[in-house]
């Protein structure tokens, strides 16, 4: 069946992007280590995640977490993650690279750009960290990326309702603008309908059973852990009540 808005899930498990796809999702983002924002995943993953899905499979390319500033050597990793993305199938690439002063880094992008095609390309959401959205989409359209993820520089899309529609508008059908940030079956219809958008981005992830009573209970292993093995999926049927939200609109 064919939506007249397209729903990716950002996953970061074989299970996670299992349920996105039975959920109704077209196409989910592949990461790891999703308490820093997404960063690439393994080749493995990737190739498994791959052979499992018959949607679109975007590969997060991001070496570390932090700011979107890289270094050569940083740089020079993208470069070979993108290309082992490529070997395992991967539909697209998603990733962002700004300059110190927060503007897009519009060298850099473009060649990371050429050297993913013929994959597209998304630009994630370092473009809200730049500090005048409106040149970012001028410049990552100079890039030649094909998509743009964004919450419009607010937390949530629902806080920028008027300047992702903006964003949209003075994009002129030159790049696709996603929408994200704290998207749910129950505004999704108003952020769709206001600011016209045909691609939406959501987490939906859900916190489930924690490991075995074998773990040790006087170790953690990250500081952001509110347990000892705290674990996060995507839900199918949270997945799927997101897709006939998105379609009753």
């Amino acid at each position: 069946m064919r939506h007249p808005v397209s729903i990716e899930v950002c996953v970061d498990s074989v299970a996670s992007a299992i349920a996105a796809e039975r959920g109704g999702a077209n196409r989910i983002e592949l990461c790891s280590n999703l308490l820093e924002g997404g960063t690439t995943p393994s080749a493995g993953k990737m190739e498994v995640v791959r052979s499992r899905l018959k949607v679109g499979v975007q590969v997060m390319i991001r070496p570390r977490g932090g700011d979107f500033c890289y270094t050569e050597e940083e740089f020079e990793i993208m470069r070979r993650d993108l290309l082992a993305a490529k070997k395992t199938g991967a539909d697209g690439v998603v990733l962002g690279i700004l300059k110190r002063n927060g503007e897009v880094d519009v060298a850099r992008t473009r060649e990371l750009v050429e050297l993913a095609r013929p994959l597209k390309v998304t630009f994630h959401r370092a473009f809200d960290c730049s500090p005048d959205l409106m040149r970012a989409l001028k410049d990552v359209i100079c890039a030649g990326a094909d998509r743009i993820l964004t919450s419009g520089g607010k937390q949530t899309a629902v806080e920028a309702v008027p300047l992702i529609a903006k964003l949209l508008e003075s994009a002129q059908e030159r790049i696709t603008i996603m929408a994200c940030g704290s998207i749910t079956a129950a505004n999704v219809s108003m952020i769709i309908q206001e600011t016209g958008v045909r691609e939406i981005h959501i987490g939906l992830r859900r916190r489930i059973a924690d490991a075995p009573e074998t773990a040790v209970p006087s170790i953690s292993l990250g500081p952001n852990a509110d347990s000892e093995f705290p674990r996060f999926q995507v839900i199918e049927d949270d997945v799927r009540a997101l897709r006939s939200a998105v379609d009753a609109a």
